[in-house]
């Protein structure tokens, strides 16, 4: 009896061994399209948190180059050498209007010394050996004298690894340049400027770029953060945020008017994120505007992406001082959206698209997606909104206009929101979640349901929270990065309704970040994507044209077993791109069935991204540990056996003929 008893256990145990080995059976449907992808389905959102735009992305090295932040001399100190006399003093045209008041005037005599000024850049500079570096100031001469400016490049040691001189000349403000060639690396390199002779000499605007921006561009954009943005083939860009188009107060809300025109009069304002957190304060966190919608709209055009700027609607950030502009007094916001409109898209007649064409743009942007408001809600931003969106309609049909649906994905004044916009037939809902991974993994099916025929979705700023949302102790491990490749899965399994997608924040710098996570992380000289950035690049690129229904057992797969999986067509190269998300601890075999009248290829290309740790993360010193490793895949058929390593995200590719 016992002998029975252990054979019915034998047979029982091989039983289940071999059900849970049986491979699952995923059956796409290639001829049976259901959605149209839009171009924009994949985009970044940029907002200058975290010195993502000065220190970051905006290749300016001088920090407070025209002393413009509350305290002036901000980022300088001056400098002396043996019995050297010199002062330095703060001052102020006071003419009504200006937008960049403050020089500074400097005396100096080093017929016993040296006297000068040292800047810090933005927790030091990244200089590199053998690169060339454009410095340029404003001057003025203000009596007879002659003073030369010795300009060095200083490492941490207070050696000289660059140096050039430069002569003023004029007793009127002129702008002057020369350039210098680094002898060595340094991530923490400082400016040093000594004012060579006896004399007075006004300065304003004193910069020093590196030649090799982005596009070789002057006034330009740091090259190895774009670069990193332009591989991910964005289909739109998000800017300027995020918050600071709030502003904690009106006062400080980003007004795009105020960042065109000749950089050296944009006006400088104090970033939001200065002050915002207690437990990574910022006091010299400023806004020069040298990167301003000008830029951010080249920017975009650089790398194929649809511009998507987004304006201030009349109400500064509701969880600071929730300040509004009263509906008597809305009207030069809305005219600040027609005028942006024009500048994008107007012809060279009109005001703003002649200041656009005179900076060097002549062709329009065409501008197709605007922004109203961020992050706002309750009744007075639906009190607000439909002035700007009866004005914009009127004169630009063709615009769709991006609505705010608050902070959260659900809750009290979401269902508020979302309602409401509903009812008024907007044209896209912009729905934010900062969440634990565990909420991306159950929210999978959260569009399956949504109406095809109502407003479209944009899921304008997400991303998987590995302690708590705003907490500094987040991550980006890899079973944050897992939990988003399941849930976009469900955004792209219904591109029908979900447009627009972006995570975000996007940038930030190893010494100066304020809020974690985020997608790109850089210092001085270094950069590299996390292994968030290679999930939203792997949607990116392999985002396809129509979507085509990928089932197990005639059930969308968002769980089962821990799969989650979509598929969709791409008309432009005839292929059927696969993905497939294991997030289960174990390996598991997966056989894809093609249902086409097309033939399939008998090879594919395969690209998986996986780590056995979930705690994993990217990091300067392996900033590669958690991304893509491509190979081939051999068909049976019209079959693909696919062995799911655990915690993977696998895309496949095979062409149909």
């Amino acid at each position: 009896m016992k002998k029975c008893l252990l054979s019915v256990w034998a047979l029982i145990v091989t039983g289940t061994q071999l059900f849970a080995q049986s491979p699952t059976v995923l059956t796409i449907k290639a001829d049976k399209p259901t959605a149209t992808i839009q171009p924009t389905m994949w985009g970044i959102f940029f907002e200058d948190i975290n010195l993502g735009a000065d220190g970051g992305i905006y290749a300016e090295l001088v920090k407070n180059r025209s002393f413009e932040f509350n305290a002036p001399m901000m980022g300088w100190k001056e400098q002396k050498e043996g019995e050297a006399f010199g002062s330095t003093l703060v001052e102020n045209r006071l003419e009504k209007g200006a937008t960049n008041p403050r020089y500074i005037h400097v005396t100096a005599n080093s017929d016993k010394g040296k006297y000068g000024l040292i800047n810090e850049g933005f927790r030091g500079m990244g200089i590199k050996q053998g690169e060339t570096y454009d410095f340029s100031v404003w001057t003025r001469k203000t009596d007879a004298s002659s003073l030369t400016l010795h300009i060095e490049l200083i490492n941490i040691k207070g050696e000289v690894i660059g140096k050039a001189d430069l002569t003023p000349t004029d007793k009127d403000w002129k702008k002057q340049s020369v350039s210098l060639t680094a002898t060595a690396t340094e991530p923490k390199a400082k400016l040093a400027l000594w004012f060579v002779g006896t004399g007075n000499l006004d300065l304003d605007m004193i910069s020093l770029f590196p030649k090799n921006t982005w596009k070789q561009r002057p006034n330009g954009l740091r090259a190895d953060l774009v670069q990193l943005l332009a591989d991910m083939k964005p289909g739109f860009l998000r800017f300027p945020g995020g918050c600071i188009v709030e502003g904690r107060e009106l006062s400080t809300r980003y007004q795009w008017k105020k960042t065109v025109g000749e950089v050296e009069s944009r006006e400088m304002v104090i970033n939001r994120w200065n002050t915002e957190f207690k437990h990574r304060p910022t006091p010299d966190y400023f806004q020069t505007f040298g990167l301003g919608f000008y830029e951010y709209f080249l920017l975009a055009e650089d790398i194929g992406a649809e511009p998507l700027p987004i304006l201030n609607c009349g109400m500064a950030c509701q969880f600071n001082s929730a300040e509004v502009v009263p509906m008597s007094e809305i009207d030069p916001f809305v005219q600040d959206a027609l005028d942006l409109i024009e500048f994008a898209n107007g012809s060279t007649d009109t005001k703003w698209g002649k200041l656009r064409a005179d900076m060097g743009h002549p062709k329009p942007f065409n501008l197709k997606l605007l922004g109203v408001g961020n992050e706002q809600w309750g009744p007075q931003y639906l009190e607000r909104l439909p002035l700007f969106t009866k004005a914009i309609k009127e004169k630009y049909p063709t615009i769709k206009l991006v609505n705010s649906s608050g902070t959260d994905p659900n809750g009290e004044r979401f269902d508020y929101l979302n309602k409401n916009l509903r009812s008024m037939n907007v044209d896209i809902i912009d729905e934010h979640y900062y969440r634990a991974p565990d909420w991306f993994l159950q929210n999978a099916h959260r569009y399956d349901n949504y109406d095809r025929n109502g407003p479209k979705i944009f899921a304008g700023e997400y991303a998987a929270q590995s302690v708590a949302t705003v907490s500094p102790d987040n991550k980006n491990n890899w079973k944050c990065a897992l939990a988003e490749a399941a849930f976009m899965t469900g955004l792209e399994r219904n591109a029908d309704v979900v447009h627009m997608a972006s995570y975000a924040p996007l940038f930030a710098h190893a010494e100066g970040w304020q809020w974690t996570p985020d997608l790109i992380w850089f210092d001085n000289l270094r950069s590299y994507g996390t292994p968030n950035y290679y999930v939203q690049k792997l949607y990116s690129v392999h985002k396809g044209t129509q979507v085509v229904p990928l089932v197990e057992k005639n059930e969308t797969v968002a769980g089962q077993n821990g799969l989650y999986a979509s598929s969709v067509l791409d008309k432009n190269t005839q292929e059927l791109v696969v993905k497939i998300v294991n997030t289960s601890d174990k390996s598991q075999t997966t056989n894809v069935v093609i249902e086409s009248a097309k033939k399939v290829g008998k090879t594919g290309k395969l690209w998986v991204l996986k780590s056995e740790n979930l705690e994993s993360v990217n990091s300067f010193e392996d900033p590669t540990l958690v991304s893509p490793a491509e190979q081939s895949v051999t068909l049976k058929g019209k079959q693909i056996s696919l062995t799911l390593a655990p915690n993977s995200f696998s895309v496949v590719r095979v062409k149909l003929s």
